[in-house]
């Protein structure tokens, strides 16, 4: 096992994030399929609260061992880097024999919170049967995080890549398996299909960490014995750099899992306690905004994970050398690459929504409906993600704590009032928990850029002079869509029928508009003078 170059380990760790992204936006389609609405509105109970409680578990750790285990390689600790390992091993083993009791133990309260006492669809008792199969991975995935975080900070970045394809492959085969042979074989009730397929996320991670450990033991990276003269860290300093290095992304990630969680309650309770609509359509629309929609928005969310991936570091090293003014250039790149390719991506899922749903999920009335909203979620969420990792990378944790946090509180308020609103205008009840979402991603992103601007100095002068172009671009790609609306029906109901309408739609309008920034300059901004070099030489 040899360690990556950073170039190797950028092409290896994205072609793993692109295949896994890839596998996960594949096996939705039959699993709906499978499972219908109610299932997947189930589905995304359990799995919502499991996120949750694994941010609590595992979220930080991995960044702490891999920044831990980089320090104490460069200085050739690795008596201390074995020791941070089995050390961390001991915190996650109580944080998540601790997290799984609560879960398991609790289920039934944390049900009867989601969906209060609704007796048609999903009951209560129902999630609280799914809780508790999720609630084993808390056992599991978090000692996987750690593994993978020791194997990073030593830059062997292929096994990493690896686990994350297994545990994924692992996970998507018991899902598809277990769901079909439990419900259309046995025909057993579909909270054990449901929960089958939350379970996998244990026997996924399982086999993930087995493979690691295998890695670990071959490349004998945790020696028993000091060498002379290394120098002794103290298990009490160990603790103290861990909790100090995961802490923050701890907290930053549970208030992030927050929104969707608190979402996912008030939504289920404002339309099963106030409202008082009928089963079906609460599981439709939940299962819009937790499971169907969700993956469908980490198409947008892995295309802006990849525009970023090679500039967020960037950003770090910047930061390090004091080169403040290069920090403020890349915030500002990283931005446009949103504007460039994330706001339209995000338009044509909206405006082709009907031929996208059908092409995944078969036809459904609510489905289109809350996801020609909901998918806006993704980009305000994308830009929200590049201003926190900008501020992680310069050390302002307490800046994107309290940004996450007026969000969150906004979102919260403001949840209930305008569902029962939009639901008075004629509107569907989740446009008012969307936009609550929408307002408080904007409350985050605008004190963001301000405390950046007046604090830190950062100016966005290039990104405000490019906008009108920007903003003249999406129009047009609206007005392009919109004539191919005229001339091409995406009206037919047959789901392999939806391919060859939606790349029509995608050549044409995604030609033009990349014309159009190649034109007026954007896309040289955004990619550089090589890219814009290749680009003129097919277009003229």
């Amino acid at each position: 096992m040899k360690k990556n170059s950073f170039i190797e380990g950028t092409i290896v760790a994205t072609l793993g994030i692109i295949l896994v992204k890839i596998i996960g936006i594949i096996y939705v389609i039959p699993l709906n399929a499978i499972i219908g609405e109610q299932g997947g509105a189930l589905y995304g109970y359990g799995y919502t609260i499991y996120q949750l409680f694994l941010s609590i578990s595992s979220a930080g750790f991995p960044f702490a061992i891999s920044k831990i285990t980089s320090e104490y390689n460069a200085l050739g600790y690795k008596k201390a880097i074995a020791n941070t390992y089995r050390i961390s091993l001991k915190l996650i083993s109580v944080i998540s024999l601790l997290i799984f009791l609560v879960l398991f133990i609790f289920a039934p309260q944390i049900g009867k919170l989601i969906v209060g006492s609704a007796t048609e669809g999903n009951t209560y008792s129902d999630i609280s049967f799914v809780i508790r199969m999720v609630s084993f991975a808390i056992l599991v995935v978090p000692f996987l995080g750690v593994t993978k975080g020791l194997l990073q900070g030593y830059k062997y970045i292929t096994p990493y890549s690896i686990s994350q394809v297994i545990e994924q492959v692992v996970r998507v085969i018991i899902i598809l398996v277990g769901t079909y042979v439990s419900l259309k074989v046995f025909h057993l009730p579909l909270k054990v299909g449901v929960g089958i397929a939350v379970s996998a996320a244990f026997f996924g991670g399982l086999a993930a960490y087995l493979y690691l450990k295998v890695k670990i033991k071959q490349a004998k990276l945790l020696p028993k014995r000091v060498e002379a003269d290394e120098v002794v860290i103290s298990s009490k300093e160990i603790i103290r750099k861990i909790l100090m290095y995961s802490v923050p992304f701890i907290l930053i990630s549970l208030v992030n899992n927050l929104y969707t969680t608190v979402d996912m309650i008030l939504l289920s309770r404002t339309m099963n306690d106030i409202l008082k609509l009928n089963h079906t359509v609460v599981d439709a629309i939940v299962g819009v905004y937790t499971t169907w929609g969700i993956k469908l928005n980490n198409i947008i969310l892995a295309v802006s994970t990849g525009l970023v991936t090679s500039l967020i570091p960037n950003i770090v090293t910047s930061f390090t050398k004091g080169d403040m003014h290069d920090v403020n250039d890349k915030f500002n790149k990283a931005i446009q690459c949103v504007l460039l390719v994330i706001v339209p991506m995000t338009i044509f899922l909206s405006l082709l929504v009907k031929p996208v749903w059908t092409l995944f999920y078969g036809n459904s009335y609510y489905g289109p409906i809350v996801y020609q909203y909901f998918v806006y979620t993704a980009l305000f969420g994308g830009v929200y993600t590049i201003i926190v990792n900008t501020l992680q990378g310069i050390n302002k944790y307490k800046l994107v704590i309290a940004t996450v946090m007026i969000g969150l509180v906004t979102n919260a308020i403001l949840d209930v009032p305008l569902m029962i609103l939009f639901d008075k205008m004629g509107f569907n009840v989740s446009y008012g928990a969307i936009t609550a979402a929408l307002i408080g991603y904007t409350l985050s992103i605008f004190v963001s850029l301000l405390v950046l601007k007046n604090k830190y100095h950062f100016r966005f002068d290039n990104t405000k002079k490019r906008l009108p172009k920007y903003l003249v671009s999406w129009l047009i790609f609206i007005l392009v869509i919109r004539i191919l609306k005229l001339f091409i029906p995406f009206s037919l109901k047959g789901r392999f029928i939806q391919i060859p309408i939606l790349m029509v739609y995608g050549v044409v309008s995604f030609f033009i508009y990349f014309y159009l920034n190649y034109k007026n300059g954007n896309i040289r901004v955004v990619f550089g003078n090589k890219i814009n070099r290749k680009l003129k030489k097919y277009l003229h």
